[in-house]
């Protein structure tokens, strides 16, 4: 089966490192023409580099741009001048810097941080594409949730778990809202990967012996990479998925 993306304008959000970079990269590999963004100017620039060098500016520059996804109106400009897009994905998210602590101690800001980036900025995202898809009649949009939306955060985060919950929610709800122009809407949900200073100081707390319970809690017996995370969502993105919508696909080495 081969996958190929030859000339569709792919928009992935929160692509400056790791996972993000990676779907990127390997979407410009396929042939696509990427749009991407993040907050992060400095490790943007390597992922439009790294998609260069993929094959993405062949035809057509790589278009980066640092856009704050939590702001709506930020969010609808970078869309329009990227213009009609064929997929979007949407990484963008995280626990924005927060650690595990008891409810008693999240305040109303750390609460409403976290969904905003993971929640409300794929509702932004998904609110921009869609009248382009619809003329079209035809396009694809992929979340990136985690396995703390399918059951407990490994980080404690009370609000990341609810958050990556509602993703998924709203995922499943879109898939029957746009399935009639033929725009299919999924999720993956990784296990734990090690892709960013965020998750390698998650790693590194665990210390030898709880690194070495999860990997032995993984039917795989290993972590995951950005590249597994990536395959699976090129999978949904294509062609070869066309009815394949409203679901959530875990990509953690089976738990």
């Amino acid at each position: 089966m081969k996958i190929g993306f030859d000339g569709r304008r792919v928009l992935v959000t929160g692509a400056a490192q790791g996972i993000g970079r990676e779907i990127a990269r390997q979407f410009a590999q396929a042939g696509a023409r990427i749009a991407a963004c993040d907050v992060d100017a400095t490790e943007l620039e390597g992922t439009r580099a790294a998609c260069v060098a993929a094959g993405g500016g062949a035809a057509e520059p790589v278009l980066a741009r640092v856009v704050d996804v939590t702001d709506r109106a930020a969010v609808f400009a970078f869309v329009d001048e990227v213009g009609a897009v064929d997929v979007l994905v949407h990484v963008a998210g995280g626990v924005c810097g927060q650690v595990g602590r008891t409810l008693e101690e999240v305040s109303e800001a750390d609460w409403r941080a976290i969904y905003a980036v993971n929640v409300d900025a794929a509702f932004w995202f998904a609110q921009a594409v869609a009248p382009a898809m619809k003329a079209a009649r035809r396009g694809r949009i992929v979340t990136l949730s985690s396995g703390a939306g399918l059951g407990v955060s490994l980080t404690g985060i009370q609000a990341y778990a609810s958050a990556k919950a509602a993703e998924i929610g709203l995922t499943r709800q879109l898939a029957h809202e746009l399935g009639p122009w033929g725009i299919t809407v999924n999720s993956v949900a990784p296990g734990f990967v090690r892709s960013n200073p965020s998750s390698e100081r998650q790693w590194q707390s665990y210390g030898e012996a709880g690194q070495r319970a999860m990997v032995e809690r993984i039917a795989l017996r290993r972590l995951g990479t950005p590249a597994d995370i990536a395959h699976a969502v090129l999978f949904l993105a294509s062609d070869q998925a066309g009815w394949v919508s409203g679901q959530t696909l875990s990509v953690d080495g089976g738990r």
